[in-house]
């Protein structure tokens, strides 16, 4: 699990940044019916950001995540990967969300991305320029896997996303498919995190040696879901790793536009 139940971004709120707050429910491609938050800004960007969740799905550290993406001028849209089996109506905060993951598969999560993807550019049409994903853990892995899916993504960002070895649902390993990869990436790992270095590494050379523009960056110190309110002792980390996620988006998000 990434994130505890009282967690939150470790992102100070602007007043005034972000209206419209709102959760909502999107369809996929087989009719799954999945849970959403839709966040949209007062001064539009002409980006829009999908923000996948880890293994617990949607929750309130997703949706406040949302918000503040909305305050920097991105319209985000936070989802759920659990509508097939667990429904998509409210939730108890203590829920076992396991029996779900070990239910879920690539193609679920594959088809519920590109339904969040969908809902995005057929809302915003002309005024969206540049899409992005965000992903943490479990979603960072999705995150990455989404350059795969024929997006026509402007970037993926991956927290601690695994890159090496079969995940969960079946996800392939990001760095045996990065020759698919169509977008620029983001990686973003605390250094003392379980991820073997050399893994990493090994990501950042494939993505290198095919020609996929990158970075991978390390925090020393940092462990697995740094990027915590609580985790007060990481806060440079999450205050650098949060300037690089909102470069990104605006250098790649500028890119596009122009």
């Amino acid at each position: 699990m990434c994130f505890d139940l009282d967690s939150r971004p470790p992102i100070a709120p602007i007043v005034g940044g972000s209206v419209d707050a709102r959760s909502l429910t999107i369809e996929a491609a087989d009719g799954n019916v999945l849970r959403a938050f839709r966040a949209r800004p007062v001064d539009p960007a002409g980006a829009g950001v999908v923000i996948l969740p880890d293994v617990r799905g949607l929750h309130p550290f997703y949706e406040e995540l949302a918000a503040r993406f909305a305050e920097h001028g991105f319209d985000a849209l936070a989802i759920d990967w659990f509508g097939r089996t667990a429904g998509s109506g409210p939730r108890h905060p203590d829920w076992d969300h396991m029996p779900h993951v070990e239910q879920a598969t690539w193609e679920g999560v594959a088809t519920d991305i590109r339904a969040a993807a969908s809902a995005l550019r057929e809302e915003l049409r002309d005024d969206l320029h540049a899409l992005f994903t965000v992903g943490f853990c479990f979603g960072g892995r999705a995150s990455f896997l989404s350059a795969t899916l024929g997006l026509d993504l402007a970037g993926v960002v991956g927290f601690y996303g695994g890159v090496t070895g079969t995940g969960r649902a079946g996800m392939p390993a990001p760095i045996d498919v990065v020759d698919r990869f169509q977008s620029p990436v983001l990686g973003l790992f605390g250094g003392a995190d379980e991820f073997d270095p050399n893994d990493l590494a090994a990501f950042d050379r494939a993505l290198e040696e095919t020609g996929v523009d990158h970075q991978i960056i390390t925090y020393p110190g940092a462990p697995h879901s740094f990027f915590d309110r609580k985790a007060d002792q990481f806060r440079e980390a999450s205050e650098a790793a949060w300037e690089e996620v909102l470069a990104f988006l605006r250098e790649r998000g500028a890119q596009i536009g122009a």
